[in-house]
């Protein structure tokens, strides 16, 4: 558990000069202590918590607040009714809240909390429980919570539940009560409408009693393995039977934000221990997919080995792939995913979610406020992973291609233009549409960085992905501290990118407009700006003997502009384009007669929203 140790490096973190955050962006730690004893026949469960939160704020902290994740699912809750009102509401919830018996709603309600042996006043507000302190808890101090609740396992709608529709019993995610952040912009008590989360870094001891027929799983490494069977760490089960009708299952997990755990009497468990990454445990229900299931493992040993060295090393002693949940959701150190799959979608969505552990597990970025950060990045990056399996044949039937976003780039630049779009600067519970939420989110993240690699050049894109996560591991890190690494990397300024992209819809749309004869065997090229969103250019030129000379143009805002990237043409950087300028003369050093195309952006890296305005129209 880390008490001390935390309080050091807290200390070293808001005091050391050379680290990228300021002394306002000091952080809250905690220690959870949980016991939980499970009724599978009635879907309900004790639980018993142990928090010790630690100060480390500069604030005298007279409330704290907790997340009640299952009380969203109720009829009438504000997931509920944001469900059914949102233009496009998500499927697998839609109306089903409404509808759900008594017997079916999830349920957390708190029986009784005490500060430091004091009993405190709290209020169930739908999600969040309010609590009253009985003392302050002095900026530099910690603090002891000590809570009892009775909890009801909803039917599973999204993410947890029980019975999911693969037949999983218990998908147990967002389980518990949950101390809600509270940081250099204040307390972050956003009731649950079914978005993403935002969390302390905390230790976790969790102890689970539950029937001895059950088989679990979940964040964090099982402490009694020999109890549980001799053979959980070797994928072997061999139960013995425990004193009593309930087995005792103890994990511990160090520095993540939540926990999560799944349990299923039919699991078949699989341990990998290879020579990349962490011991990777799979539990799963035999199925028609097991032959995809048993595959898995060799697959993802290769993705860690791939992610390691790119993003940076996984830092935890294990993860786990568990069946469970309504698709994909990531937690530390383990994701739910339903099974049912072919390979190659048992693949990608074991990919995505693992990829998450970098972008919010390990980051941690406030996804309310910037889930483009965490949703966008681990896109761009899972494709990127994909894109090596197939390239080293762990894909049947799936081949690598030149650019993996190529696809997503040019995706956005349509619905840019549908007038759906909202800005990415939008709370994440806060977007009009699902939609705006999706595209904004996965795929407008995604082309951010893909647009980002254009401007700054791939070497520095991929030397600044890799600084990024060593410099802001379990930092909470924002938009700016993001570019700000990029900057460094690149020696580019780039507010003016991160400024455009997150706080507005302006579109990007650049014209190869007239070329005209010059003076001295030379000629030139009217390049039009006619969307608003500036970006710096890259302008192919082919002659008629084939040779290809690409001109940078870069932003007169950039201060910079990215070294050559095509080996095989040759590379000009021309003179900058002020970005108030809709129009720009390049000059270049042939006549018209030996020009045989002239192209924007050759490699097909920005969401230009009329592509067909790209090319020479007088040389076609």
């Amino acid at each position: 558990m880390k008490s001390l140790s935390t309080l050091i490096f807290l200390a070293a973190f808001l005091f050391c000069s050379n680290l990228d955050a300021q002394v306002d962006r000091w952080q809250m730690a905690a220690e959870y202590v949980m016991d939980i004893d499970m009724d599978v026949a009635k879907h309900q469960y004790k639980g018993k918590q142990k928090l010790t939160l630690f100060n480390n704020s500069p604030d005298d902290l007279n409330k704290v607040y907790y997340h009640l994740f299952f009380n969203a699912f109720q009829p009438g809750s504000m997931m509920d009714v944001r469900s059914r009102t949102i233009k496009d509401p998500d499927s697998r919830v839609a109306d089903r809240i409404s509808k759900l018996t008594k017997e079916e709603i999830g349920s957390i309600q708190v029986t009784s909390l005490t500060l430091d042996g004091q009993a405190t006043k709290f209020d169930h507000v739908g999600t969040i429980l309010e609590v009253n302190l009985p003392k302050s808890i002095p900026s530099g101090d910690k603090a002891v919570l000590e809570m009892e609740w009775d909890a009801q396992v909803p039917v599973q709608i999204r993410r947890s539940g029980r019975n999911n529709k693969e037949d999983i019993d218990y998908s147990m995610a967002q389980w518990f009560p949950k101390m809600c952040e509270y940081d250099y912009q204040g307390w972050h008590a956003n009731p649950y409408v079914g978005r993403e989360f935002y969390g302390i870094w905390a230790d976790y001891s969790v102890t689970i009693h539950i029937d001895k027929s059950y088989v679990v799983g979940g964040t964090g490494v099982l402490k009694n393995a020999d109890q549980v069977g001799m053979g959980y760490e070797s994928g072997r089960f061999a139960v013995p039977a425990p004193d009593g009708p309930k087995q005792t299952w103890q994990f511990e997990a160090e520095d993540v934000h939540d926990f999560v755990w799944s349990a299923d009497p039919d699991y078949t468990h699989v341990v990998h221990k290879g020579k990349a990454g962490p011991t990777m445990h799979f539990l799963y229900q035999k199925n028609e997919s097991t032959e995809a299931w048993s595959r898995l493992p060799e697959i993802m040993e290769e993705a860690f080995r791939f992610i390691n060295a790119k993003y940076g090393a996984y830092p935890y002693p294990q993860y786990s792939f568990l069946q469970g949940g309504d698709g994909g959701m990531e937690y530390p150190m383990a994701t739910l995913i339903t099974g049912h799959r072919s390979l190659g979608s048992l693949v990608g969505v074991s990919v995505h979610e693992l990829m998450h552990s970098w972008y919010q597990m390990i980051l941690g970025t406030n996804e309310a406020l910037y889930p483009w950060m965490d949703e966008g990045f681990t896109s761009f990056t899972s494709n990127e992973v994909m894109n090596h399996l197939a390239r080293k044949g762990l894909l049947p039937g799936r081949e690598a291609v030149p650019d993996p976003h190529a696809g997503t780039v040019k995706g956005f630049a349509r619905f840019a233009t549908s007038g759906a779009e909202e800005p990415l600067s939008t709370h994440s519970d806060h977007y009009t549409t699902n939609q705006a939420y999706g595209v904004g989110s996965y795929v407008k993240g995604s082309v951010f960085l893909q647009q980002l690699k254009y401007i700054i050049g791939e070497k520095a894109f991929d030397q600044g992905m890799l600084d990024y996560f060593n410099t802001w591991k379990f930092k909470h890190p924002n938009a700016n501290d993001f570019i700000r690494v990029m900057e460094r990397a690149s020696g580019i300024e780039l507010d003016w990118y991160r400024e455009y992209m997150v706080n507005t819809t302006h579109t990007i749309d650049y014209e190869v407009g007239k070329l005209t004869a010059g003076e001295k065997k030379t000629s030139q090229v009217l390049l039009n700006r006619v969307g608003s969103f500036p970006m710096p250019v890259d302008v192919e030129v082919t002659l008629t003997d084939d040779s290809k000379t690409v001109y940078n143009i870069p932003l007169r805002i950039m201060r910079g502009a990215k070294p050559q990237q095509d080996p095989e043409a040759a590379y000009i950087v021309a003179e900058d384009w002020p970005w108030t300028n809709p129009e720009y003369t390049l000059k270049l050093p042939y006549k018209l007669k030996k020009i045989k195309a002239i192209k924007i952006d050759p490699r097909g890296m920005i969401s230009d929203v009329d592509p067909e305005n790209n090319f020479s129209k007088e040389l076609q």
